[in-house]
């Protein structure tokens, strides 16, 4: 992935329009809950500050269809301030006349904060003249929103075309850097643990891992299939039946080319999804008609943390069972204090196992954690991001940038 860099370029006094993603959670008060996404940022926007750039913000929150006070950046914009320490102007709006009036009367280390792209239509377009109206008085154009990535959105893909310079920030470097080292040049044996719900939303990242893995861990509701396709009952619980026989051949493909394939041995099953059924630990042989697997057993958790006490590189995207309720979460908990404390470099995408993690205390003993679930899941399926391959097809086309 070739692209330019922050870092590379002069933007000294220049004005700087700087796609980030504070999608944060609020509460029905509007209060964030999270505002880890805009802790991720700061090492980009404290660059900017440093260089005494106008710094223009912009992002999206929710999946409003029009304007929207629920889902404004007003909050993002107070929570940023305090972050800085110092105050950060809000517009009204993302485009228009008020707005240019306010991107032309920035100061060098101004900071403004534009509304919600997607209070305007064009940004889920990708409309070349929404993205030409965000640009208007910008000299350099910054993504650093990876979690928007795989989005062919006006803001993150049609404006690139108009930015005299268009670069990748710290945030999407980062993500760029450990996503390469883990599956263009990882350091072997390299494990992908992979979880979540169901088979059908991962197949092609499954197909692509075993083009790079040595070894492939698959636990959570995803696991189902794969038992059934084996010949095994999975109770009531949760099953891709359209993909058995395409989980039979993933088995078949892992297999000719001897990777070493790992399924839950023992499971908790419950009558249901609830922290009160009734549950209990059973070999995967032999799970009730009934019931339903809510989460691995204590043998497959050894299991799996004896396939990773080797492991260089590990890949971790999707719980291993419905950690949500507590008490379907032992096994996730104990995959995140067994890979946090493995000896080699770890990179987890995906929102719920980020979760998983934070909720655990352990998020500062993993190598990287990806900022984006989907973005993160569509580059191990091999696909090419459209907001970097636009930034690569402007480095293309402009070399003398450097």
């Amino acid at each position: 992935m070739k692209v330019k860099f922050l870092e590379e370029v002069d933007i000294r006094e220049k004005t700087v329009f700087i796609r980030v993603d504070f999608n944060v959670p609020l509460d029905k008060n509007l209060n964030i809950t999270d505002d880890s996404r805009i802790r991720a940022v700061m090492p980009t926007i404290n660059h900017c500050l440093d260089e005494h750039a106008k710094i223009i913000l912009a992002s999206h929150l929710g999946r409003p269809k029009g304007p929207d006070p629920k889902t404004s950046l007003a909050p993002v914009a107070r929570r940023l301030g305090r972050f800085l320490q110092k105050p950060v102007k809000f517009a009204p709006d993302c485009i228009g006349p008020e707005v240019q009036k306010m991107k032309a009367e920035l100061q060098p280390g101004d900071v403004l904060l534009l509304e919600n792209l997607r209070f305007h239509p064009g940004e889920e377009k990708n409309d070349p003249e929404f993205a030409r109206q965000l640009m208007e008085g910008v000299d350099v154009y910054v993504n650093d929103a990876f979690a928007v990535g795989h989005r062919a959105h006006a803001s993150v893909h049609a404006v690139v075309q108009f930015a005299p310079l268009a670069v990748a920030g710290f945030l999407l470097r980062d993500e760029i850097h450990y996503f390469h080292k883990a599956m263009e040049d990882p350091a072997r044996p390299l494990v992908a643990l992979i979880g979540g719900a169901k088979i059908s939303s991962k197949l092609t990242a499954l197909l692509n891992l075993l083009q790079h893995v040595d070894k492939l861990i698959v636990g959570g509701a995803m696991a189902n299939t794969f038992i059934k396709a084996m010949g095994y009952s999975v109770g009531k619980s949760l099953v891709d039946d359209n993909l058995l026989d395409t989980a039979k051949e993933l088995m078949t493909t892992a297999i000719a080319k001897k990777i070493k394939f790992y399924l839950p041995v023992d499971c908790v099953v419950a009558t249901s999804l609830d922290g009160r059924a009734e549950s209990r630990i059973v070999p995967i042989q032999e799970v009730p008609e009934d019931w339903l697997i809510a989460d691995i057993g204590p043998a497959t958790i050894t299991l799996f943390n004896e396939a990773l006490q080797d492991a260089k590189t590990v890949i971790w995207n999707g719980p291993m069972g419905a950690f949500e309720i507590d008490a379907f979460s032992r096994g996730t908990l104990a995959m995140v204090h067994y890979v946090a404390n493995s000896f080699a470099l770890t990179i987890v995408g995906g929102g719920d196992t980020d979760v998983a993690i934070h909720s655990a205390g352990e998020a500062n003993k993993f190598s990287y954690i990806s900022t984006g679930g989907g973005a993160f899941l569509e580059l191990l399926e091999g696909k090419k991001l459209p907001g970097i391959q636009v930034l690569e097809e402007w480095y293309a086309q402009h070399p003398e940038v450097g």
